[in-house]
């Protein structure tokens, strides 16, 4: 199972987004579940499981309350240029242009777009060899300019089969962006290839809860264990979700619920969810007593 999950927050568009992205990386790509949840504060929300190029995300519908932003994007790694290409044109539908296709220092064939649902992709011409397509990637910016190698030198802390990969630095005369702040960097979680940069320029963004990393638990230690270490911002803990010292949003899962989310039984469905929804770091024992002593169908 995939220690750290990619959660995408749509307003109504989970399920047309899952399988529009799913159609354009095709290859080892598929929507996997869908379960509906009933009477949450954002009424009835679809929660998506999908698998893109061997990885998995999920997604939900909950409300038009975060906007996708370029803060999080998902860089793509292309054997070819005319894969590049091809994505491109695919995911650039409806969207638009944040750095053009092109030819750049670092990437023969690279763009960056927003697609038509606001999701940010890095499309990048790669010769090196990578088992992983898609690679998440934060941008520090604004109040967390500067911050990226404290960043990741934070979360290979938190995580176990952790490394610091990949440094490269702005150097003199790269302004606005400070010497020795960082222009690139790739780092492991749990076997897993994540990216980071900082910006000092002034784009008025910053991370918020359209994206999260859902990272699934084995037991309640677990849970306990990753609340403890990564929640910083009290007043943010609800359902599962905690913000950390960045402003990133995770959110700390049993693998037993996602187990108990995707029963056929609509009153053991609802009795957990009405659970959950009062909780703020989930208590899997008490999961676990509702799902078992809901009402039957």
């Amino acid at each position: 199972m995939q220690k750290i999950v990619p959660h995408l927050w749509f307003d109504k568009e989970a399920k047309e987004a899952a399988e529009f992205y799913v159609s354009i990386f095709s290859d080892n790509s598929e929507v996997t579940n869908i379960t509906t949840i009933h009477n949450t504060p954002s009424g009835d929300c679809d929660i998506v499981s999908f698998v893109l190029a061997g990885q998995d995300f999920m997604a939900i519908n909950a409300g038009p309350f975060f906007q996708f932003n370029p803060s999080v994007s998902f860089m793509v790694y292309c054997q070819s240029k005319e894969t590049v290409d091809m994505l491109w044109d695919k995911l650039f539908e409806g969207g638009t242009t944040l750095m053009p296709l092109d030819s750049y220092p670092f990437s023969e064939r690279y763009g960056w777009l927003q697609d038509k649902y606001g999701l940010s992709w890095q499309i990048m011409h790669s010769t090196q060899e990578t088992t992983q397509k898609i690679t998440p990637s934060l941008l520090f910016t604004g109040d967390i300019y500067g911050k990226a190698e404290e960043a990741i030198n934070f979360y290979i802390s938190a995580f176990q089969n952790a490394n610091f990969d990949v440094k490269s630095r702005y150097e003199k005369g790269e302004a606005p962006d400070a010497e020795g702040t960082l222009k690139f960097a790739a780092f492991t979680l749990e076997g897993q290839k994540f990216a980071a940069m900082d910006s000092g320029h002034e784009h008025g963004f910053s991370f918020n809860e359209a994206i999260s990393f859902l990272v699934n638990c084995e037991d309640q230690t677990e849970v306990d264990y990753y609340w403890e270490k990564l929640s910083a911002v009290p007043e943010a803990e609800q359902c599962g979700w905690l913000k950390d010292k960045y402003g990133f949003s995770w959110q700390i899962s049993p693998i037993q619920l996602n187990e108990m989310m995707r029963t056929n039984d609509r009153d053991k469905l609802n009795s957990i969810t009405q659970a959950f929804l009062k909780m703020k770091k989930f208590d899997l024992a008490a999961l676990e007593k509702a799902y078992r002593e809901s009402k039957t169908s």
